[in-house]
């Protein structure tokens, strides 16, 4: 099996491949609430405990970066008692665990456009990157009110701010230079994304940085996705062969790499 030297990690044993990076879309909650006859917001609560074994899975087999879909551009148009319910989550998320997650060395992350959200849960979300900004152990990454394309539309403001100040010019952006500022540039890309909830589509999360990754669909819904969950998938990933749009040694190109 051949991968990116990039996607292998340090944990889990000796002859499997760890991503790296694993964004996870998670889905299902509402679902798994309604399947329990209970009211939705007890599907996110759980949701949320399922966070917790999941990013202990990561410590332990070695991912570096988990990055969490917990608010999209588009979950304002919810009904808006569950719009406050998943902020009202977020605030006691990050008030309950961001001191255990700075005692494990996690460092915490946000990826997303801020302003919407109220003054007391951007001071929340930055003293908690503040707090954890030096720690190695592990990244976790929540993206909030985040999308794809606004992450994509920002970075190219961004470049054409600059080509307005006459320090760029038009033919000096590349794939490269885009990249370079997107909101998470700073981390490697991820190498696997878990979609839950029985859905087969990424939803508009992280399109740039998805180009190469893994996809894995499963039907359990994320309040169900535990650790065993979360080795399976692991071990789903360990057995693909990545190309990164490259031929294979035999000079055929590998199905699906419509630029191989």
């Amino acid at each position: 099996m051949s991968t990116s030297p990039e996607s292998a990690g340090s944990g889990g044993s000796s002859d499997a491949i760890i991503p790296r990076h694993v964004a996870i879309i998670m889905d299902g909650n509402n679902r798994w609430a309604r399947g329990k006859g209970l009211p939705g917001p007890a599907g996110h609560r759980a949701g949320v405990e399922a966070v917790r074994g999941v990013l202990r899975a990561c410590r332990q087999q070695g991912v570096e970066v988990l990055t969490l879909f917990a608010f999209s551009s588009e979950n304002w148009g919810r009904p808006l008692p569950e719009v406050r319910t998943l902020l009202a989550l977020l605030s006691r998320y990050l008030r309950s665990e961001v001191r255990q997650l700075h005692e494990d060395g996690v460092r915490l992350r946000f990826i997303g456009e801020r302003g919407r959200f109220s003054a007391g849960l951007q001071r929340l979300m930055q003293q908690s990157e503040h707090l954890t900004a030096g720690n190695s152990a592990a990244t976790l990454v929540i993206a909030v009110d985040y999308g794809g394309r606004w992450d994509i539309t920002q970075a190219v403001q961004t470049l054409a701010r600059q080509i307005e100040a006459g320090a760029l010019q038009p033919e000096d952006i590349d794939p490269d230079l885009i990249e370079r500022n997107l909101s998470a540039s700073d981390l490697p890309l991820p190498d696997l994304c878990i979609r839950t909830g029985g859905d087969a589509r990424i939803s508009n999360f992280m399109l740039w940085q998805f180009a190469y990754s893994e996809l894995y669909f499963t039907n359990t819904l994320w309040p169900d996705f535990g650790e065993l969950e979360f080795a399976r998938a692991l071990s789903d990933y360990s057995r693909r062969e990545r190309r990164f749009g490259l031929r294979t040694p035999d000079g055929l190109a590998s199905a699906g790499d419509a630029d191989a």
